[in-house]
């Protein structure tokens, strides 16, 4: 008894140690599988791994729009040869307007059936056979988003859209560089090829765009993101403290209304009762006249509006007979005929012209005026 009481303590310690180093090893399997390394891509899907193939036949059909018809013709032959090569057929309907996708007996990978149907899908949607043949690789995959639904002003709806695309394709062509990913806009969809991680994103911004938030927002976030994922010591941390936080301000104020309603005071009595016809009667004598009066007050009162009516009647009819008012008019100034002239001025003009000399100076005149200068140098000096 005494050997089984000591190796009970024994024991428990040994489980707990054994929980600490099950825990510890469970926190560091976490944080190992949060880091991919780097290079590392998963082994492609090949005969050996499925020899029998597959036990039914599979097969997928999408129509297709009027004006896809002539591109659909040129790249149909195309389209088969890569379907080909992973062993599914491929038939094009122009008269239903369809394309349709099966398996054979010699098809081994049994998603490429799946990969086949995006195919076919993403021709439908307007978007390049170069393009489109991409979805059949492992590392793309594919996502088209229905935004018709989604905005029910049909003008409200085609700003919105327009707003997405950007001027010149510019805000698509940022996103596409953000998310690694080929990004078509067409009719009531958004195609989207590229890897998982950037597909989600395009969805995000594709659905905040029609919720009336604008991409730009996104847009800067992703390229926060982009830098932040360049540093090895940030990828394990919550990155919410370096990324902006927009505030949705509504810009437009609200239409104030031309009636305004002033509420009143309140008061905890009720109002007063209104008066009735006979109250009114009653405080006016009226109610004590007979039917005879009553009928003759009522016919004067009439009399009395209609002559109102006809007076007012004939003065708007006179005020087209009555002439406008003429303006003064305004006598042009005669120009005064005295003219003040100045004797003692011309006098002068007159003795200045006469002084004046006309023609070149004598070579006396030049031989004073030379030393004249002269003289007026050296006083300076």
């Amino acid at each position: 008894m005494a050997s089984s009481a000591e190796n009970v303590p024994g024991a428990a310690a040994g489980k707990s140690r054994f929980r600490n180093q099950k825990s510890k090893q469970e926190n560091q399997g976490d944080s190992e599988l949060l880091t991919v390394p780097d290079g590392w891509k998963e082994p492609a899907f090949s005969k050996e791994d499925n020899p029998r193939g597959l036990l039914e036949e599979s097969s997928f059909a999408t129509l297709f729009p009027k004006y896809r018809e002539a591109y659909l013709k040129e790249c149909w032959p195309l389209v088969q040869k890569a379907l080909n090569e992973h062993h599914v057929n491929a038939t094009l309907d122009l008269i239903e307007g369809s394309m349709t996708v099966c398996t054979t007996k010699k098809t081994f990978d049994p998603y490429i059936i799946i990969r086949a149907r995006d195919l076919i899908k993403l021709l439908a949607r307007s978007v390049s056979f170069d393009q489109a043949v991409r979805i059949l690789q492992d590392d793309v995959a594919c996502d088209i988003i229905k935004i018709g639904s989604l905005v029910r002003n049909k003008e409200r709806f085609v700003k919105r859209r327009q707003r997405l695309i950007g001027p010149k394709g510019s805000t698509l062509k940022a996103l596409e560089l953000l998310t690694n990913c080929y990004v078509m806009v067409q009719g009531n969809t958004v195609s989207a090829i590229g890897p998982f991680s950037g597909l989600k994103e395009v969805r995000k911004v594709v659905l905040d765009t029609m919720k009336n938030i604008h991409p730009i927002y996104n847009i800067k976030t992703l390229m926060i993101k982009r830098e932040l994922a360049k540093d090895s010591e940030l990828r394990s941390q919550s990155w919410e403290r370096f990324l902006p936080q927009f505030k949705h301000k509504n810009v437009n104020k609200r239409k104030e209304p031309k009636k305004k309603t002033v509420k009143k005071e309140y008061t905890p009595f009720p109002p007063p009762q209104p008066e009735s016809q006979i109250d009114k009667e009653l405080a006016s004598g009226e109610y004590f006249l007979k039917a005879s009066q009553k009928k003759r007050q009522k016919m004067e009162a009439i009399k009395a509006k209609q002559a109102e009516a006809v007076s007012k009647r004939q003065e708007e009819r006179k005020k087209a007979f009555i002439p406008p008012k003429e303006k003064p008019v305004v006598k042009p100034k005669e120009a005064s005929n005295e003219t003040k002239i100045d004797v003692a001025a011309i006098k002068e003009k007159v003795k200045k012209a006469k002084n004046k000399k006309l023609g070149a100076l004598t070579a006396e005149e030049l031989k004073l005026k030379m030393e004249a200068n002269v003289y007026s140098q050296k006083s300076e000096k």
